[in-house]
């Protein structure tokens, strides 16, 4: 009898670690059905695979607002909370986004091939594992089932050089960071003796002072981060990789993989190591600053408007960290609402630099924008909509976003790196207004091509409209934000 109890008790158990997984376990059976749907159908099936592939995160967005309140499955290796699902849910809005931008573009650059929204589709199943990491084992898997998919989509146009490069490039200094990464677990485990981070927790406060091994360690863990979230000093691969990959892919980069990193990165650092707070503050601070001040000083330079928008990307992520290294809910709040309004930007941007064309080749200067608002007055007014708000201009969206990390930064006491924020934020501002001048007032030398695709109208239409309508309703997103934020620092 006690034989069955116990049976009955592990089933229960099992089932109720499944139910806490449903939507991983729905990406990774949809990931592998679509991936041999392509092998018998061949490239002929693209859309197909593209469009089923959508509809795949769809349900994935539903199955994750079915669950509710906190649980940590598989012997506390994976967490759910609202902070994941928050979080999830933007990761599913870039990747989707991201496989509808490239339909025509891919078609037109014979780049139409089945693997490529299954190898986005793969990529995001790891974000998911990022995202609900609650183990040091498990933070890695997730990391690296992301970035092995991200190598080959940095190289999927295998007859371009540029992205051979760049997929080369990122593997070699993906492989680095990844080593640092797991030297600085090495070393928390053998100073905590334990990888999970409530067991780590629970081990730095019951120690009183944390011993320098653990903080070497910790050191490591936040160089292996930083890479990911592409954060100075450990930002050399995003302009190389940005400009050398095909466009839709630059565009994938630069939002999911980012707000998952994003997410592990805001976790990490408050959940097993927020006791420590005292101890990877000043590092935080340190690669914020330089972030924001690289960000904004190197894009002035920039010719190519890929190249600018990967410095751009630097310049956000620095943004994004004055929240980490508050240290607070409000700072952690604040974060997820800029995530949320970086997505719209950054979604809005690439559309417009993906209807920048001259016959069959597409065209990356900036200079190549001179006389848009005589060809296609509506990309232009998107694009410069978009531009503004990414400067940080009022009503836009991009101002609050800035706005609750600049006050959560003041509350924290942290005066000075608001203060370099906005400075930087004014010096940024500079290059994003420099593309609507070219736009706007430069004489144009060719016509671009007037076509846009059904998709990217569809998406710069949202993205615009989101930055431009935000102010009169933003309540939906703080209060989502404010109760993710609120889980992690429940305890």
């Amino acid at each position: 009898m006690s034989q069955y109890q116990g049976n009955k008790e592990d089933l229960i158990m099992e089932l109720s670690n499944i139910a806490s997984v449903i939507p991983e376990l729905f990406l990774a059976c949809a990931g592998m059905s679509l991936l041999l749907y392509g092998v018998f159908r061949g490239d002929a099936a693209y859309k197909a695979v593209s469009w089923l592939t959508v509809v795949a995160f769809v349900v994935a967005a539903s199955l994750v607002f079915l669950g509710e309140g906190r649980s940590t499955p598989f012997g506390g290796q994976f967490v759910t909370d609202e902070f994941a699902r928050f979080m999830k849910c933007l990761v599913l809005v870039g990747s989707g986004l991201s496989v509808l931008m490239a339909l025509s573009y891919n078609r037109r650059e014979d780049m139409a091939r089945c693997e490529y929204p299954v190898l986005i589709l793969f990529a995001t199943l790891g974000m998911f594992m990022m995202v609900s990491a609650n183990d040091l084992i498990s933070l890695y898997i997730g990391l690296e089932l992301q970035s092995l998919s991200l190598y080959v989509l940095a190289a999927f146009r295998r007859d371009s050089v540029r992205s051979s490069e760049a997929g080369l490039k990122y593997f070699v200094l993906g492989a680095l960071s990844s080593g640092m990464l797991l030297y600085g677990a090495s070393l928390i485990y053998g100073f905590s003796g334990t990888t999970s981070f409530d067991s780590i927790q629970a081990v730095i406060v019951h120690s009183g002072s944390p011993s320098i091994g653990l903080i070497v360690g910790l050191i490591f863990l936040i160089a292996g981060l930083a890479f990911k979230v592409s954060a100075v000093p450990f930002h050399m691969w995003t302009p190389d990789v940005y400009e050398g990959a095909p466009t839709p892919v630059t565009a994938f980069f630069a939002v999911a993989p980012k707000i998952a990193a994003v997410a592990l990165f805001i976790r990490v650092m408050t959940e097993p190591f927020g006791a420590m707070i005292a101890e990877w503050q000043q590092v935080i601070i340190l690669i914020s600053v330089a972030s924001m001040v690289l960000g904004a000083v190197a894009a002035i330079w920039q010719t190519n408007i890929k190249r600018l928008l990967a410095y751009s990307s630097i310049g956000h992520i620095g943004y994004a960290l004055i929240g980490l290294a508050a240290g607070s809910e409000e700072g952690v709040r604040g974060i997820l609402i800029y995530m949320a309004i970086y997505l719209a930007m950054n979604i809005g941007t690439f559309c417009c630099v993906l209807s920048m064309r001259k016959g069959t080749a597409m065209v990356e200067n900036i200079s190549d924008l001179a006389g848009l608002s005589r060809h296609q007055p509506l990309v232009a007014l998107a694009l410069a909509l978009l531009m503004f708000s990414m400067a940080g201009i009022p009503p836009l969206a991009g101002f609050f976003g800035k706005l609750y990390i600049f006050l959560a930064a003041v509350d924290s006491g942290l005066i000075v790196l608001a203060i370099i924020g906005v400075l930087a934020s004014v010096i940024g501002a500079f290059y994003y207004l420099r593309i609507i001048k070219v736009m706007y007032f430069d004489d144009p030398v060719d016509e671009l091509e007037r076509p846009v695709s059904i998709e990217l109208k569809i998406i710069l239409t949202l993205s615009s409209g989101f930055v431009l309508l935000f102010f009169l309703a933003p309540g939906p997103i703080v209060q989502s934000a404010s109760a993710a934020a609120k889980v992690l620092f429940a305890g």
